[in-house]
């Protein structure tokens, strides 16, 4: 007999991707823990994604710490602006910057946007993201297939091209993947390939950036209770959300962007090509 999930959130549903934290119940959890130590004193973080979910806390995380942010997002103007309030909360400056990062003219105006606003960039968080679930392979659509890998992995690497001619010796750029990259997801077939290529993305391009002194590393976190959640699954799915991991509970945002900070500072100076898992204790094979 098949062992009963415990439900670890009350049930509900969004109609549409990305999905909005402002209509979760209960709201993720962006608040930095502790109180900052100058770690991004006087640098400048650009992170797509960085209206909601782990986006927004590592935007928090890393005002709290010193940098002022650039925050890009597709349409989620509401989220976005509550994102801008809190980084402006913790003393830094935010730039909010809407659009696509699926197009290559975006993520240029975009870095140029940053640099135009802040007169330099030092660190990259590539963490925008898109799944669309699918019971069969063959349910996949040309369309679904290239939307997928246009937002998952093309722009991460527009972004990083726009991004590089502006980073200089300890920058660093931090890449979000996911556990499926390494557990597999048959019902996400396209979303787990493309995180899969951001693995190999990362520890590509570390080795091509290490003798510029720019570092690349990686995230690859478990349930996390971010917008995707509900705007991805049905109800019955999001209720039992991170019960079959060993802690049996979902990941909150600022669980990870912890994680993201640790990796974009000093404090790794002697890391590159590395991931880190917040995913609630699942075995990886790295």
């Amino acid at each position: 007999m098949a062992e009963q999930q415990t439900e670890t959130l009350p049930p509900q549903k969004q109609e549409r991707q990305p999905g909005l934290e402002t209509e979760m119940t209960p709201r993720p959890d962006y608040e930095p823990r502790f109180p900052g130590s100058g770690r991004l004193e006087g640098k400048v973080a650009l992170i797509t994604g960085g209206d909601s979910g782990i986006g927004r806390a590592t935007a928090v995380l890393f005002a709290r710490e010193g940098a002022n942010v650039a925050i890009v997002y597709l349409n989620e103007g509401e989220d976005a602006r509550e994102t801008v309030r809190l980084v402006e909360r913790e003393k830094a400056q935010c730039l909010a910057i809407a659009g696509d990062v699926g197009d290559a003219a975006f993520c240029r105006r975009a870095v140029e946007k940053t640099i135009e606003a802040f007169g330099r960039l030092d660190v990259l968080v590539n963490n925008a993201a898109e799944q669309h679930p699918q019971k069969e392979p063959t349910d996949i659509t040309p369309e679904q297939l290239e939307r997928t890998f246009r937002t998952n992995i093309f722009g991460y690497f527009f972004m990083t091209q726009a991004a590089l001619p502006h980073l200089k010796a300890g920058a660093s750029i931090v890449n979000v993947s996911s556990v499926t990259a390494y557990r597999g997801s048959p019902e996400l077939l396209d979303y787990s390939s493309t995180k899969g290529a951001i693995v190999t993305f990362t520890r590509s391009l570390a080795k091509g950036l290490v003798e510029k002194g720019i570092r690349v590393n990686g995230v690859a976190p478990g349930p996390i209770w971010t917008p995707l959640i509900p705007s991805t699954f049905p109800e019955e799915k999001v209720k039992t959300f991170g019960a079959n991991t060993p802690m049996k509970r979902p990941g909150q945002p600022n669980e990870v962007a912890s994680c993201l900070l640790f990796l974009a500072c000093e404090d790794a100076s002697y890391i590159t090509g590395s991931f880190l898992h917040p995913n609630g204790g699942e075995p990886t094979e790295t």
